[in-house]
């Protein structure tokens, strides 16, 4: 695997593949990179004749009291994982590399962005639509595989690859979980040992949701009541920031739930804020 700083390297490298007839799979990262993370860069080597993985711990898409100088960053490790997957390129760019000048051109999409975590974290959406954006643009023509663990930025990103005629196929991967049903995610490191042990209750709460759709419910307030009160058995949780029964498209709420859904909820332990979601489709009963 070769690591690679510069826009103009990878481009040169990629553009080289693609003129051979080879195929470009992507998998753009912030680092700190654990299961899920390989589940997609994976994809990507396999599916793929080239893999390519970024890690870029992207300053726009964190508030001013984020966690950006917080955020974990092991870039021998997370490269050594990226290799062992079979990936050819790591592109890891400096802050100067991807933003050699103020940036005064910023991407952002309506209405599937605006609810939930656009509600939360009002400028985060925009900084990653930016940044994903600038690496499509670098990557070149390719298919991009992303967690479905973050669903409102799938979302977002095959809605703003539609709208742009971006030349992307972006492909969503199943989230992968700890063995008491957690998601993973890189801000687990974070949660102290008695947040950890509560975690669980949130998958535990949203599959209760998914439940209950299965087995009926059609009304996303009941079906939000359910998933509150599950989460009501972690006792280390503060509430939720949000939690919802939503169209799996829009993201928004339906007056009644039908054809394919997902349920969200942001919840946090201490000063780590953990996000989860998971999806069911209602049989013979297509999104109104």
């Amino acid at each position: 695997m070769e690591i690679i700083h510069t826009v103009a390297e990878l481009r040169e490298r990629l553009d080289g593949h693609r003129a051979n007839g080879e195929t470009v799979g992507f998998a753009p990262t912030m680092g700190a990179l654990h299961h899920g993370h390989r589940s997609l860069m994976a994809a990507a080597a396999e599916h793929n004749d080239v893999g390519v993985m970024s890690i870029f711990v992207n300053p726009l898409q964190f508030a001013a009291d984020e966690d950006l100088d917080t955020y974990p960053r092991m870039l021998e490790a997370d490269t050594a994982m990226a290799e062992s997957v079979g990936v050819r390129y790591a592109f890891v760019p400096s802050v100067n590399e991807m933003y050699p000048e103020e940036n005064w051109t910023t991407v952002s999409l309506r209405v599937v962005t605006e609810p939930w975590e656009g509600d939360s974290r009002p400028t985060h959406f925009a900084g990653v639509a930016t940044v994903v954006t600038k690496l499509f643009n670098i990557v070149g023509p390719c298919r991009a595989y992303f967690g479905e663990k973050d669903y409102q930025q799938l979302a977002m990103l095959r809605r703003m690859a539609a709208d742009l005629n971006q030349p992307v196929d972006v492909i969503g991967m199943p989230t992968i979980r700890e063995d008491d049903g957690l998601a993973m995610s890189s801000r687990n490191l974070r949660l102290l040992p008695e947040h950890r042990a509560q975690a669980h209750v949130v998958s535990a709460a949203l599959r209760a949701g998914i439940a209950a759709i299965d087995a009926g419910e059609r009304n996303p307030d009941a079906v939000e009541s359910v998933i509150r009160a599950h989460l009501t058995e972690a006792t280390h949780a503060e509430d939720p920031d949000y939690v919802a029964a939503v169209d799996a498209s829009s993201l928004l709420v339906p007056e009644q739930l039908s054809g394919d859904v997902r349920v969200l909820t942001a919840v946090r332990f201490g000063d780590v804020r953990l996000i989860d979601n998971m999806g069911t489709t209602i049989a013979g009963e297509p999104n109104t």
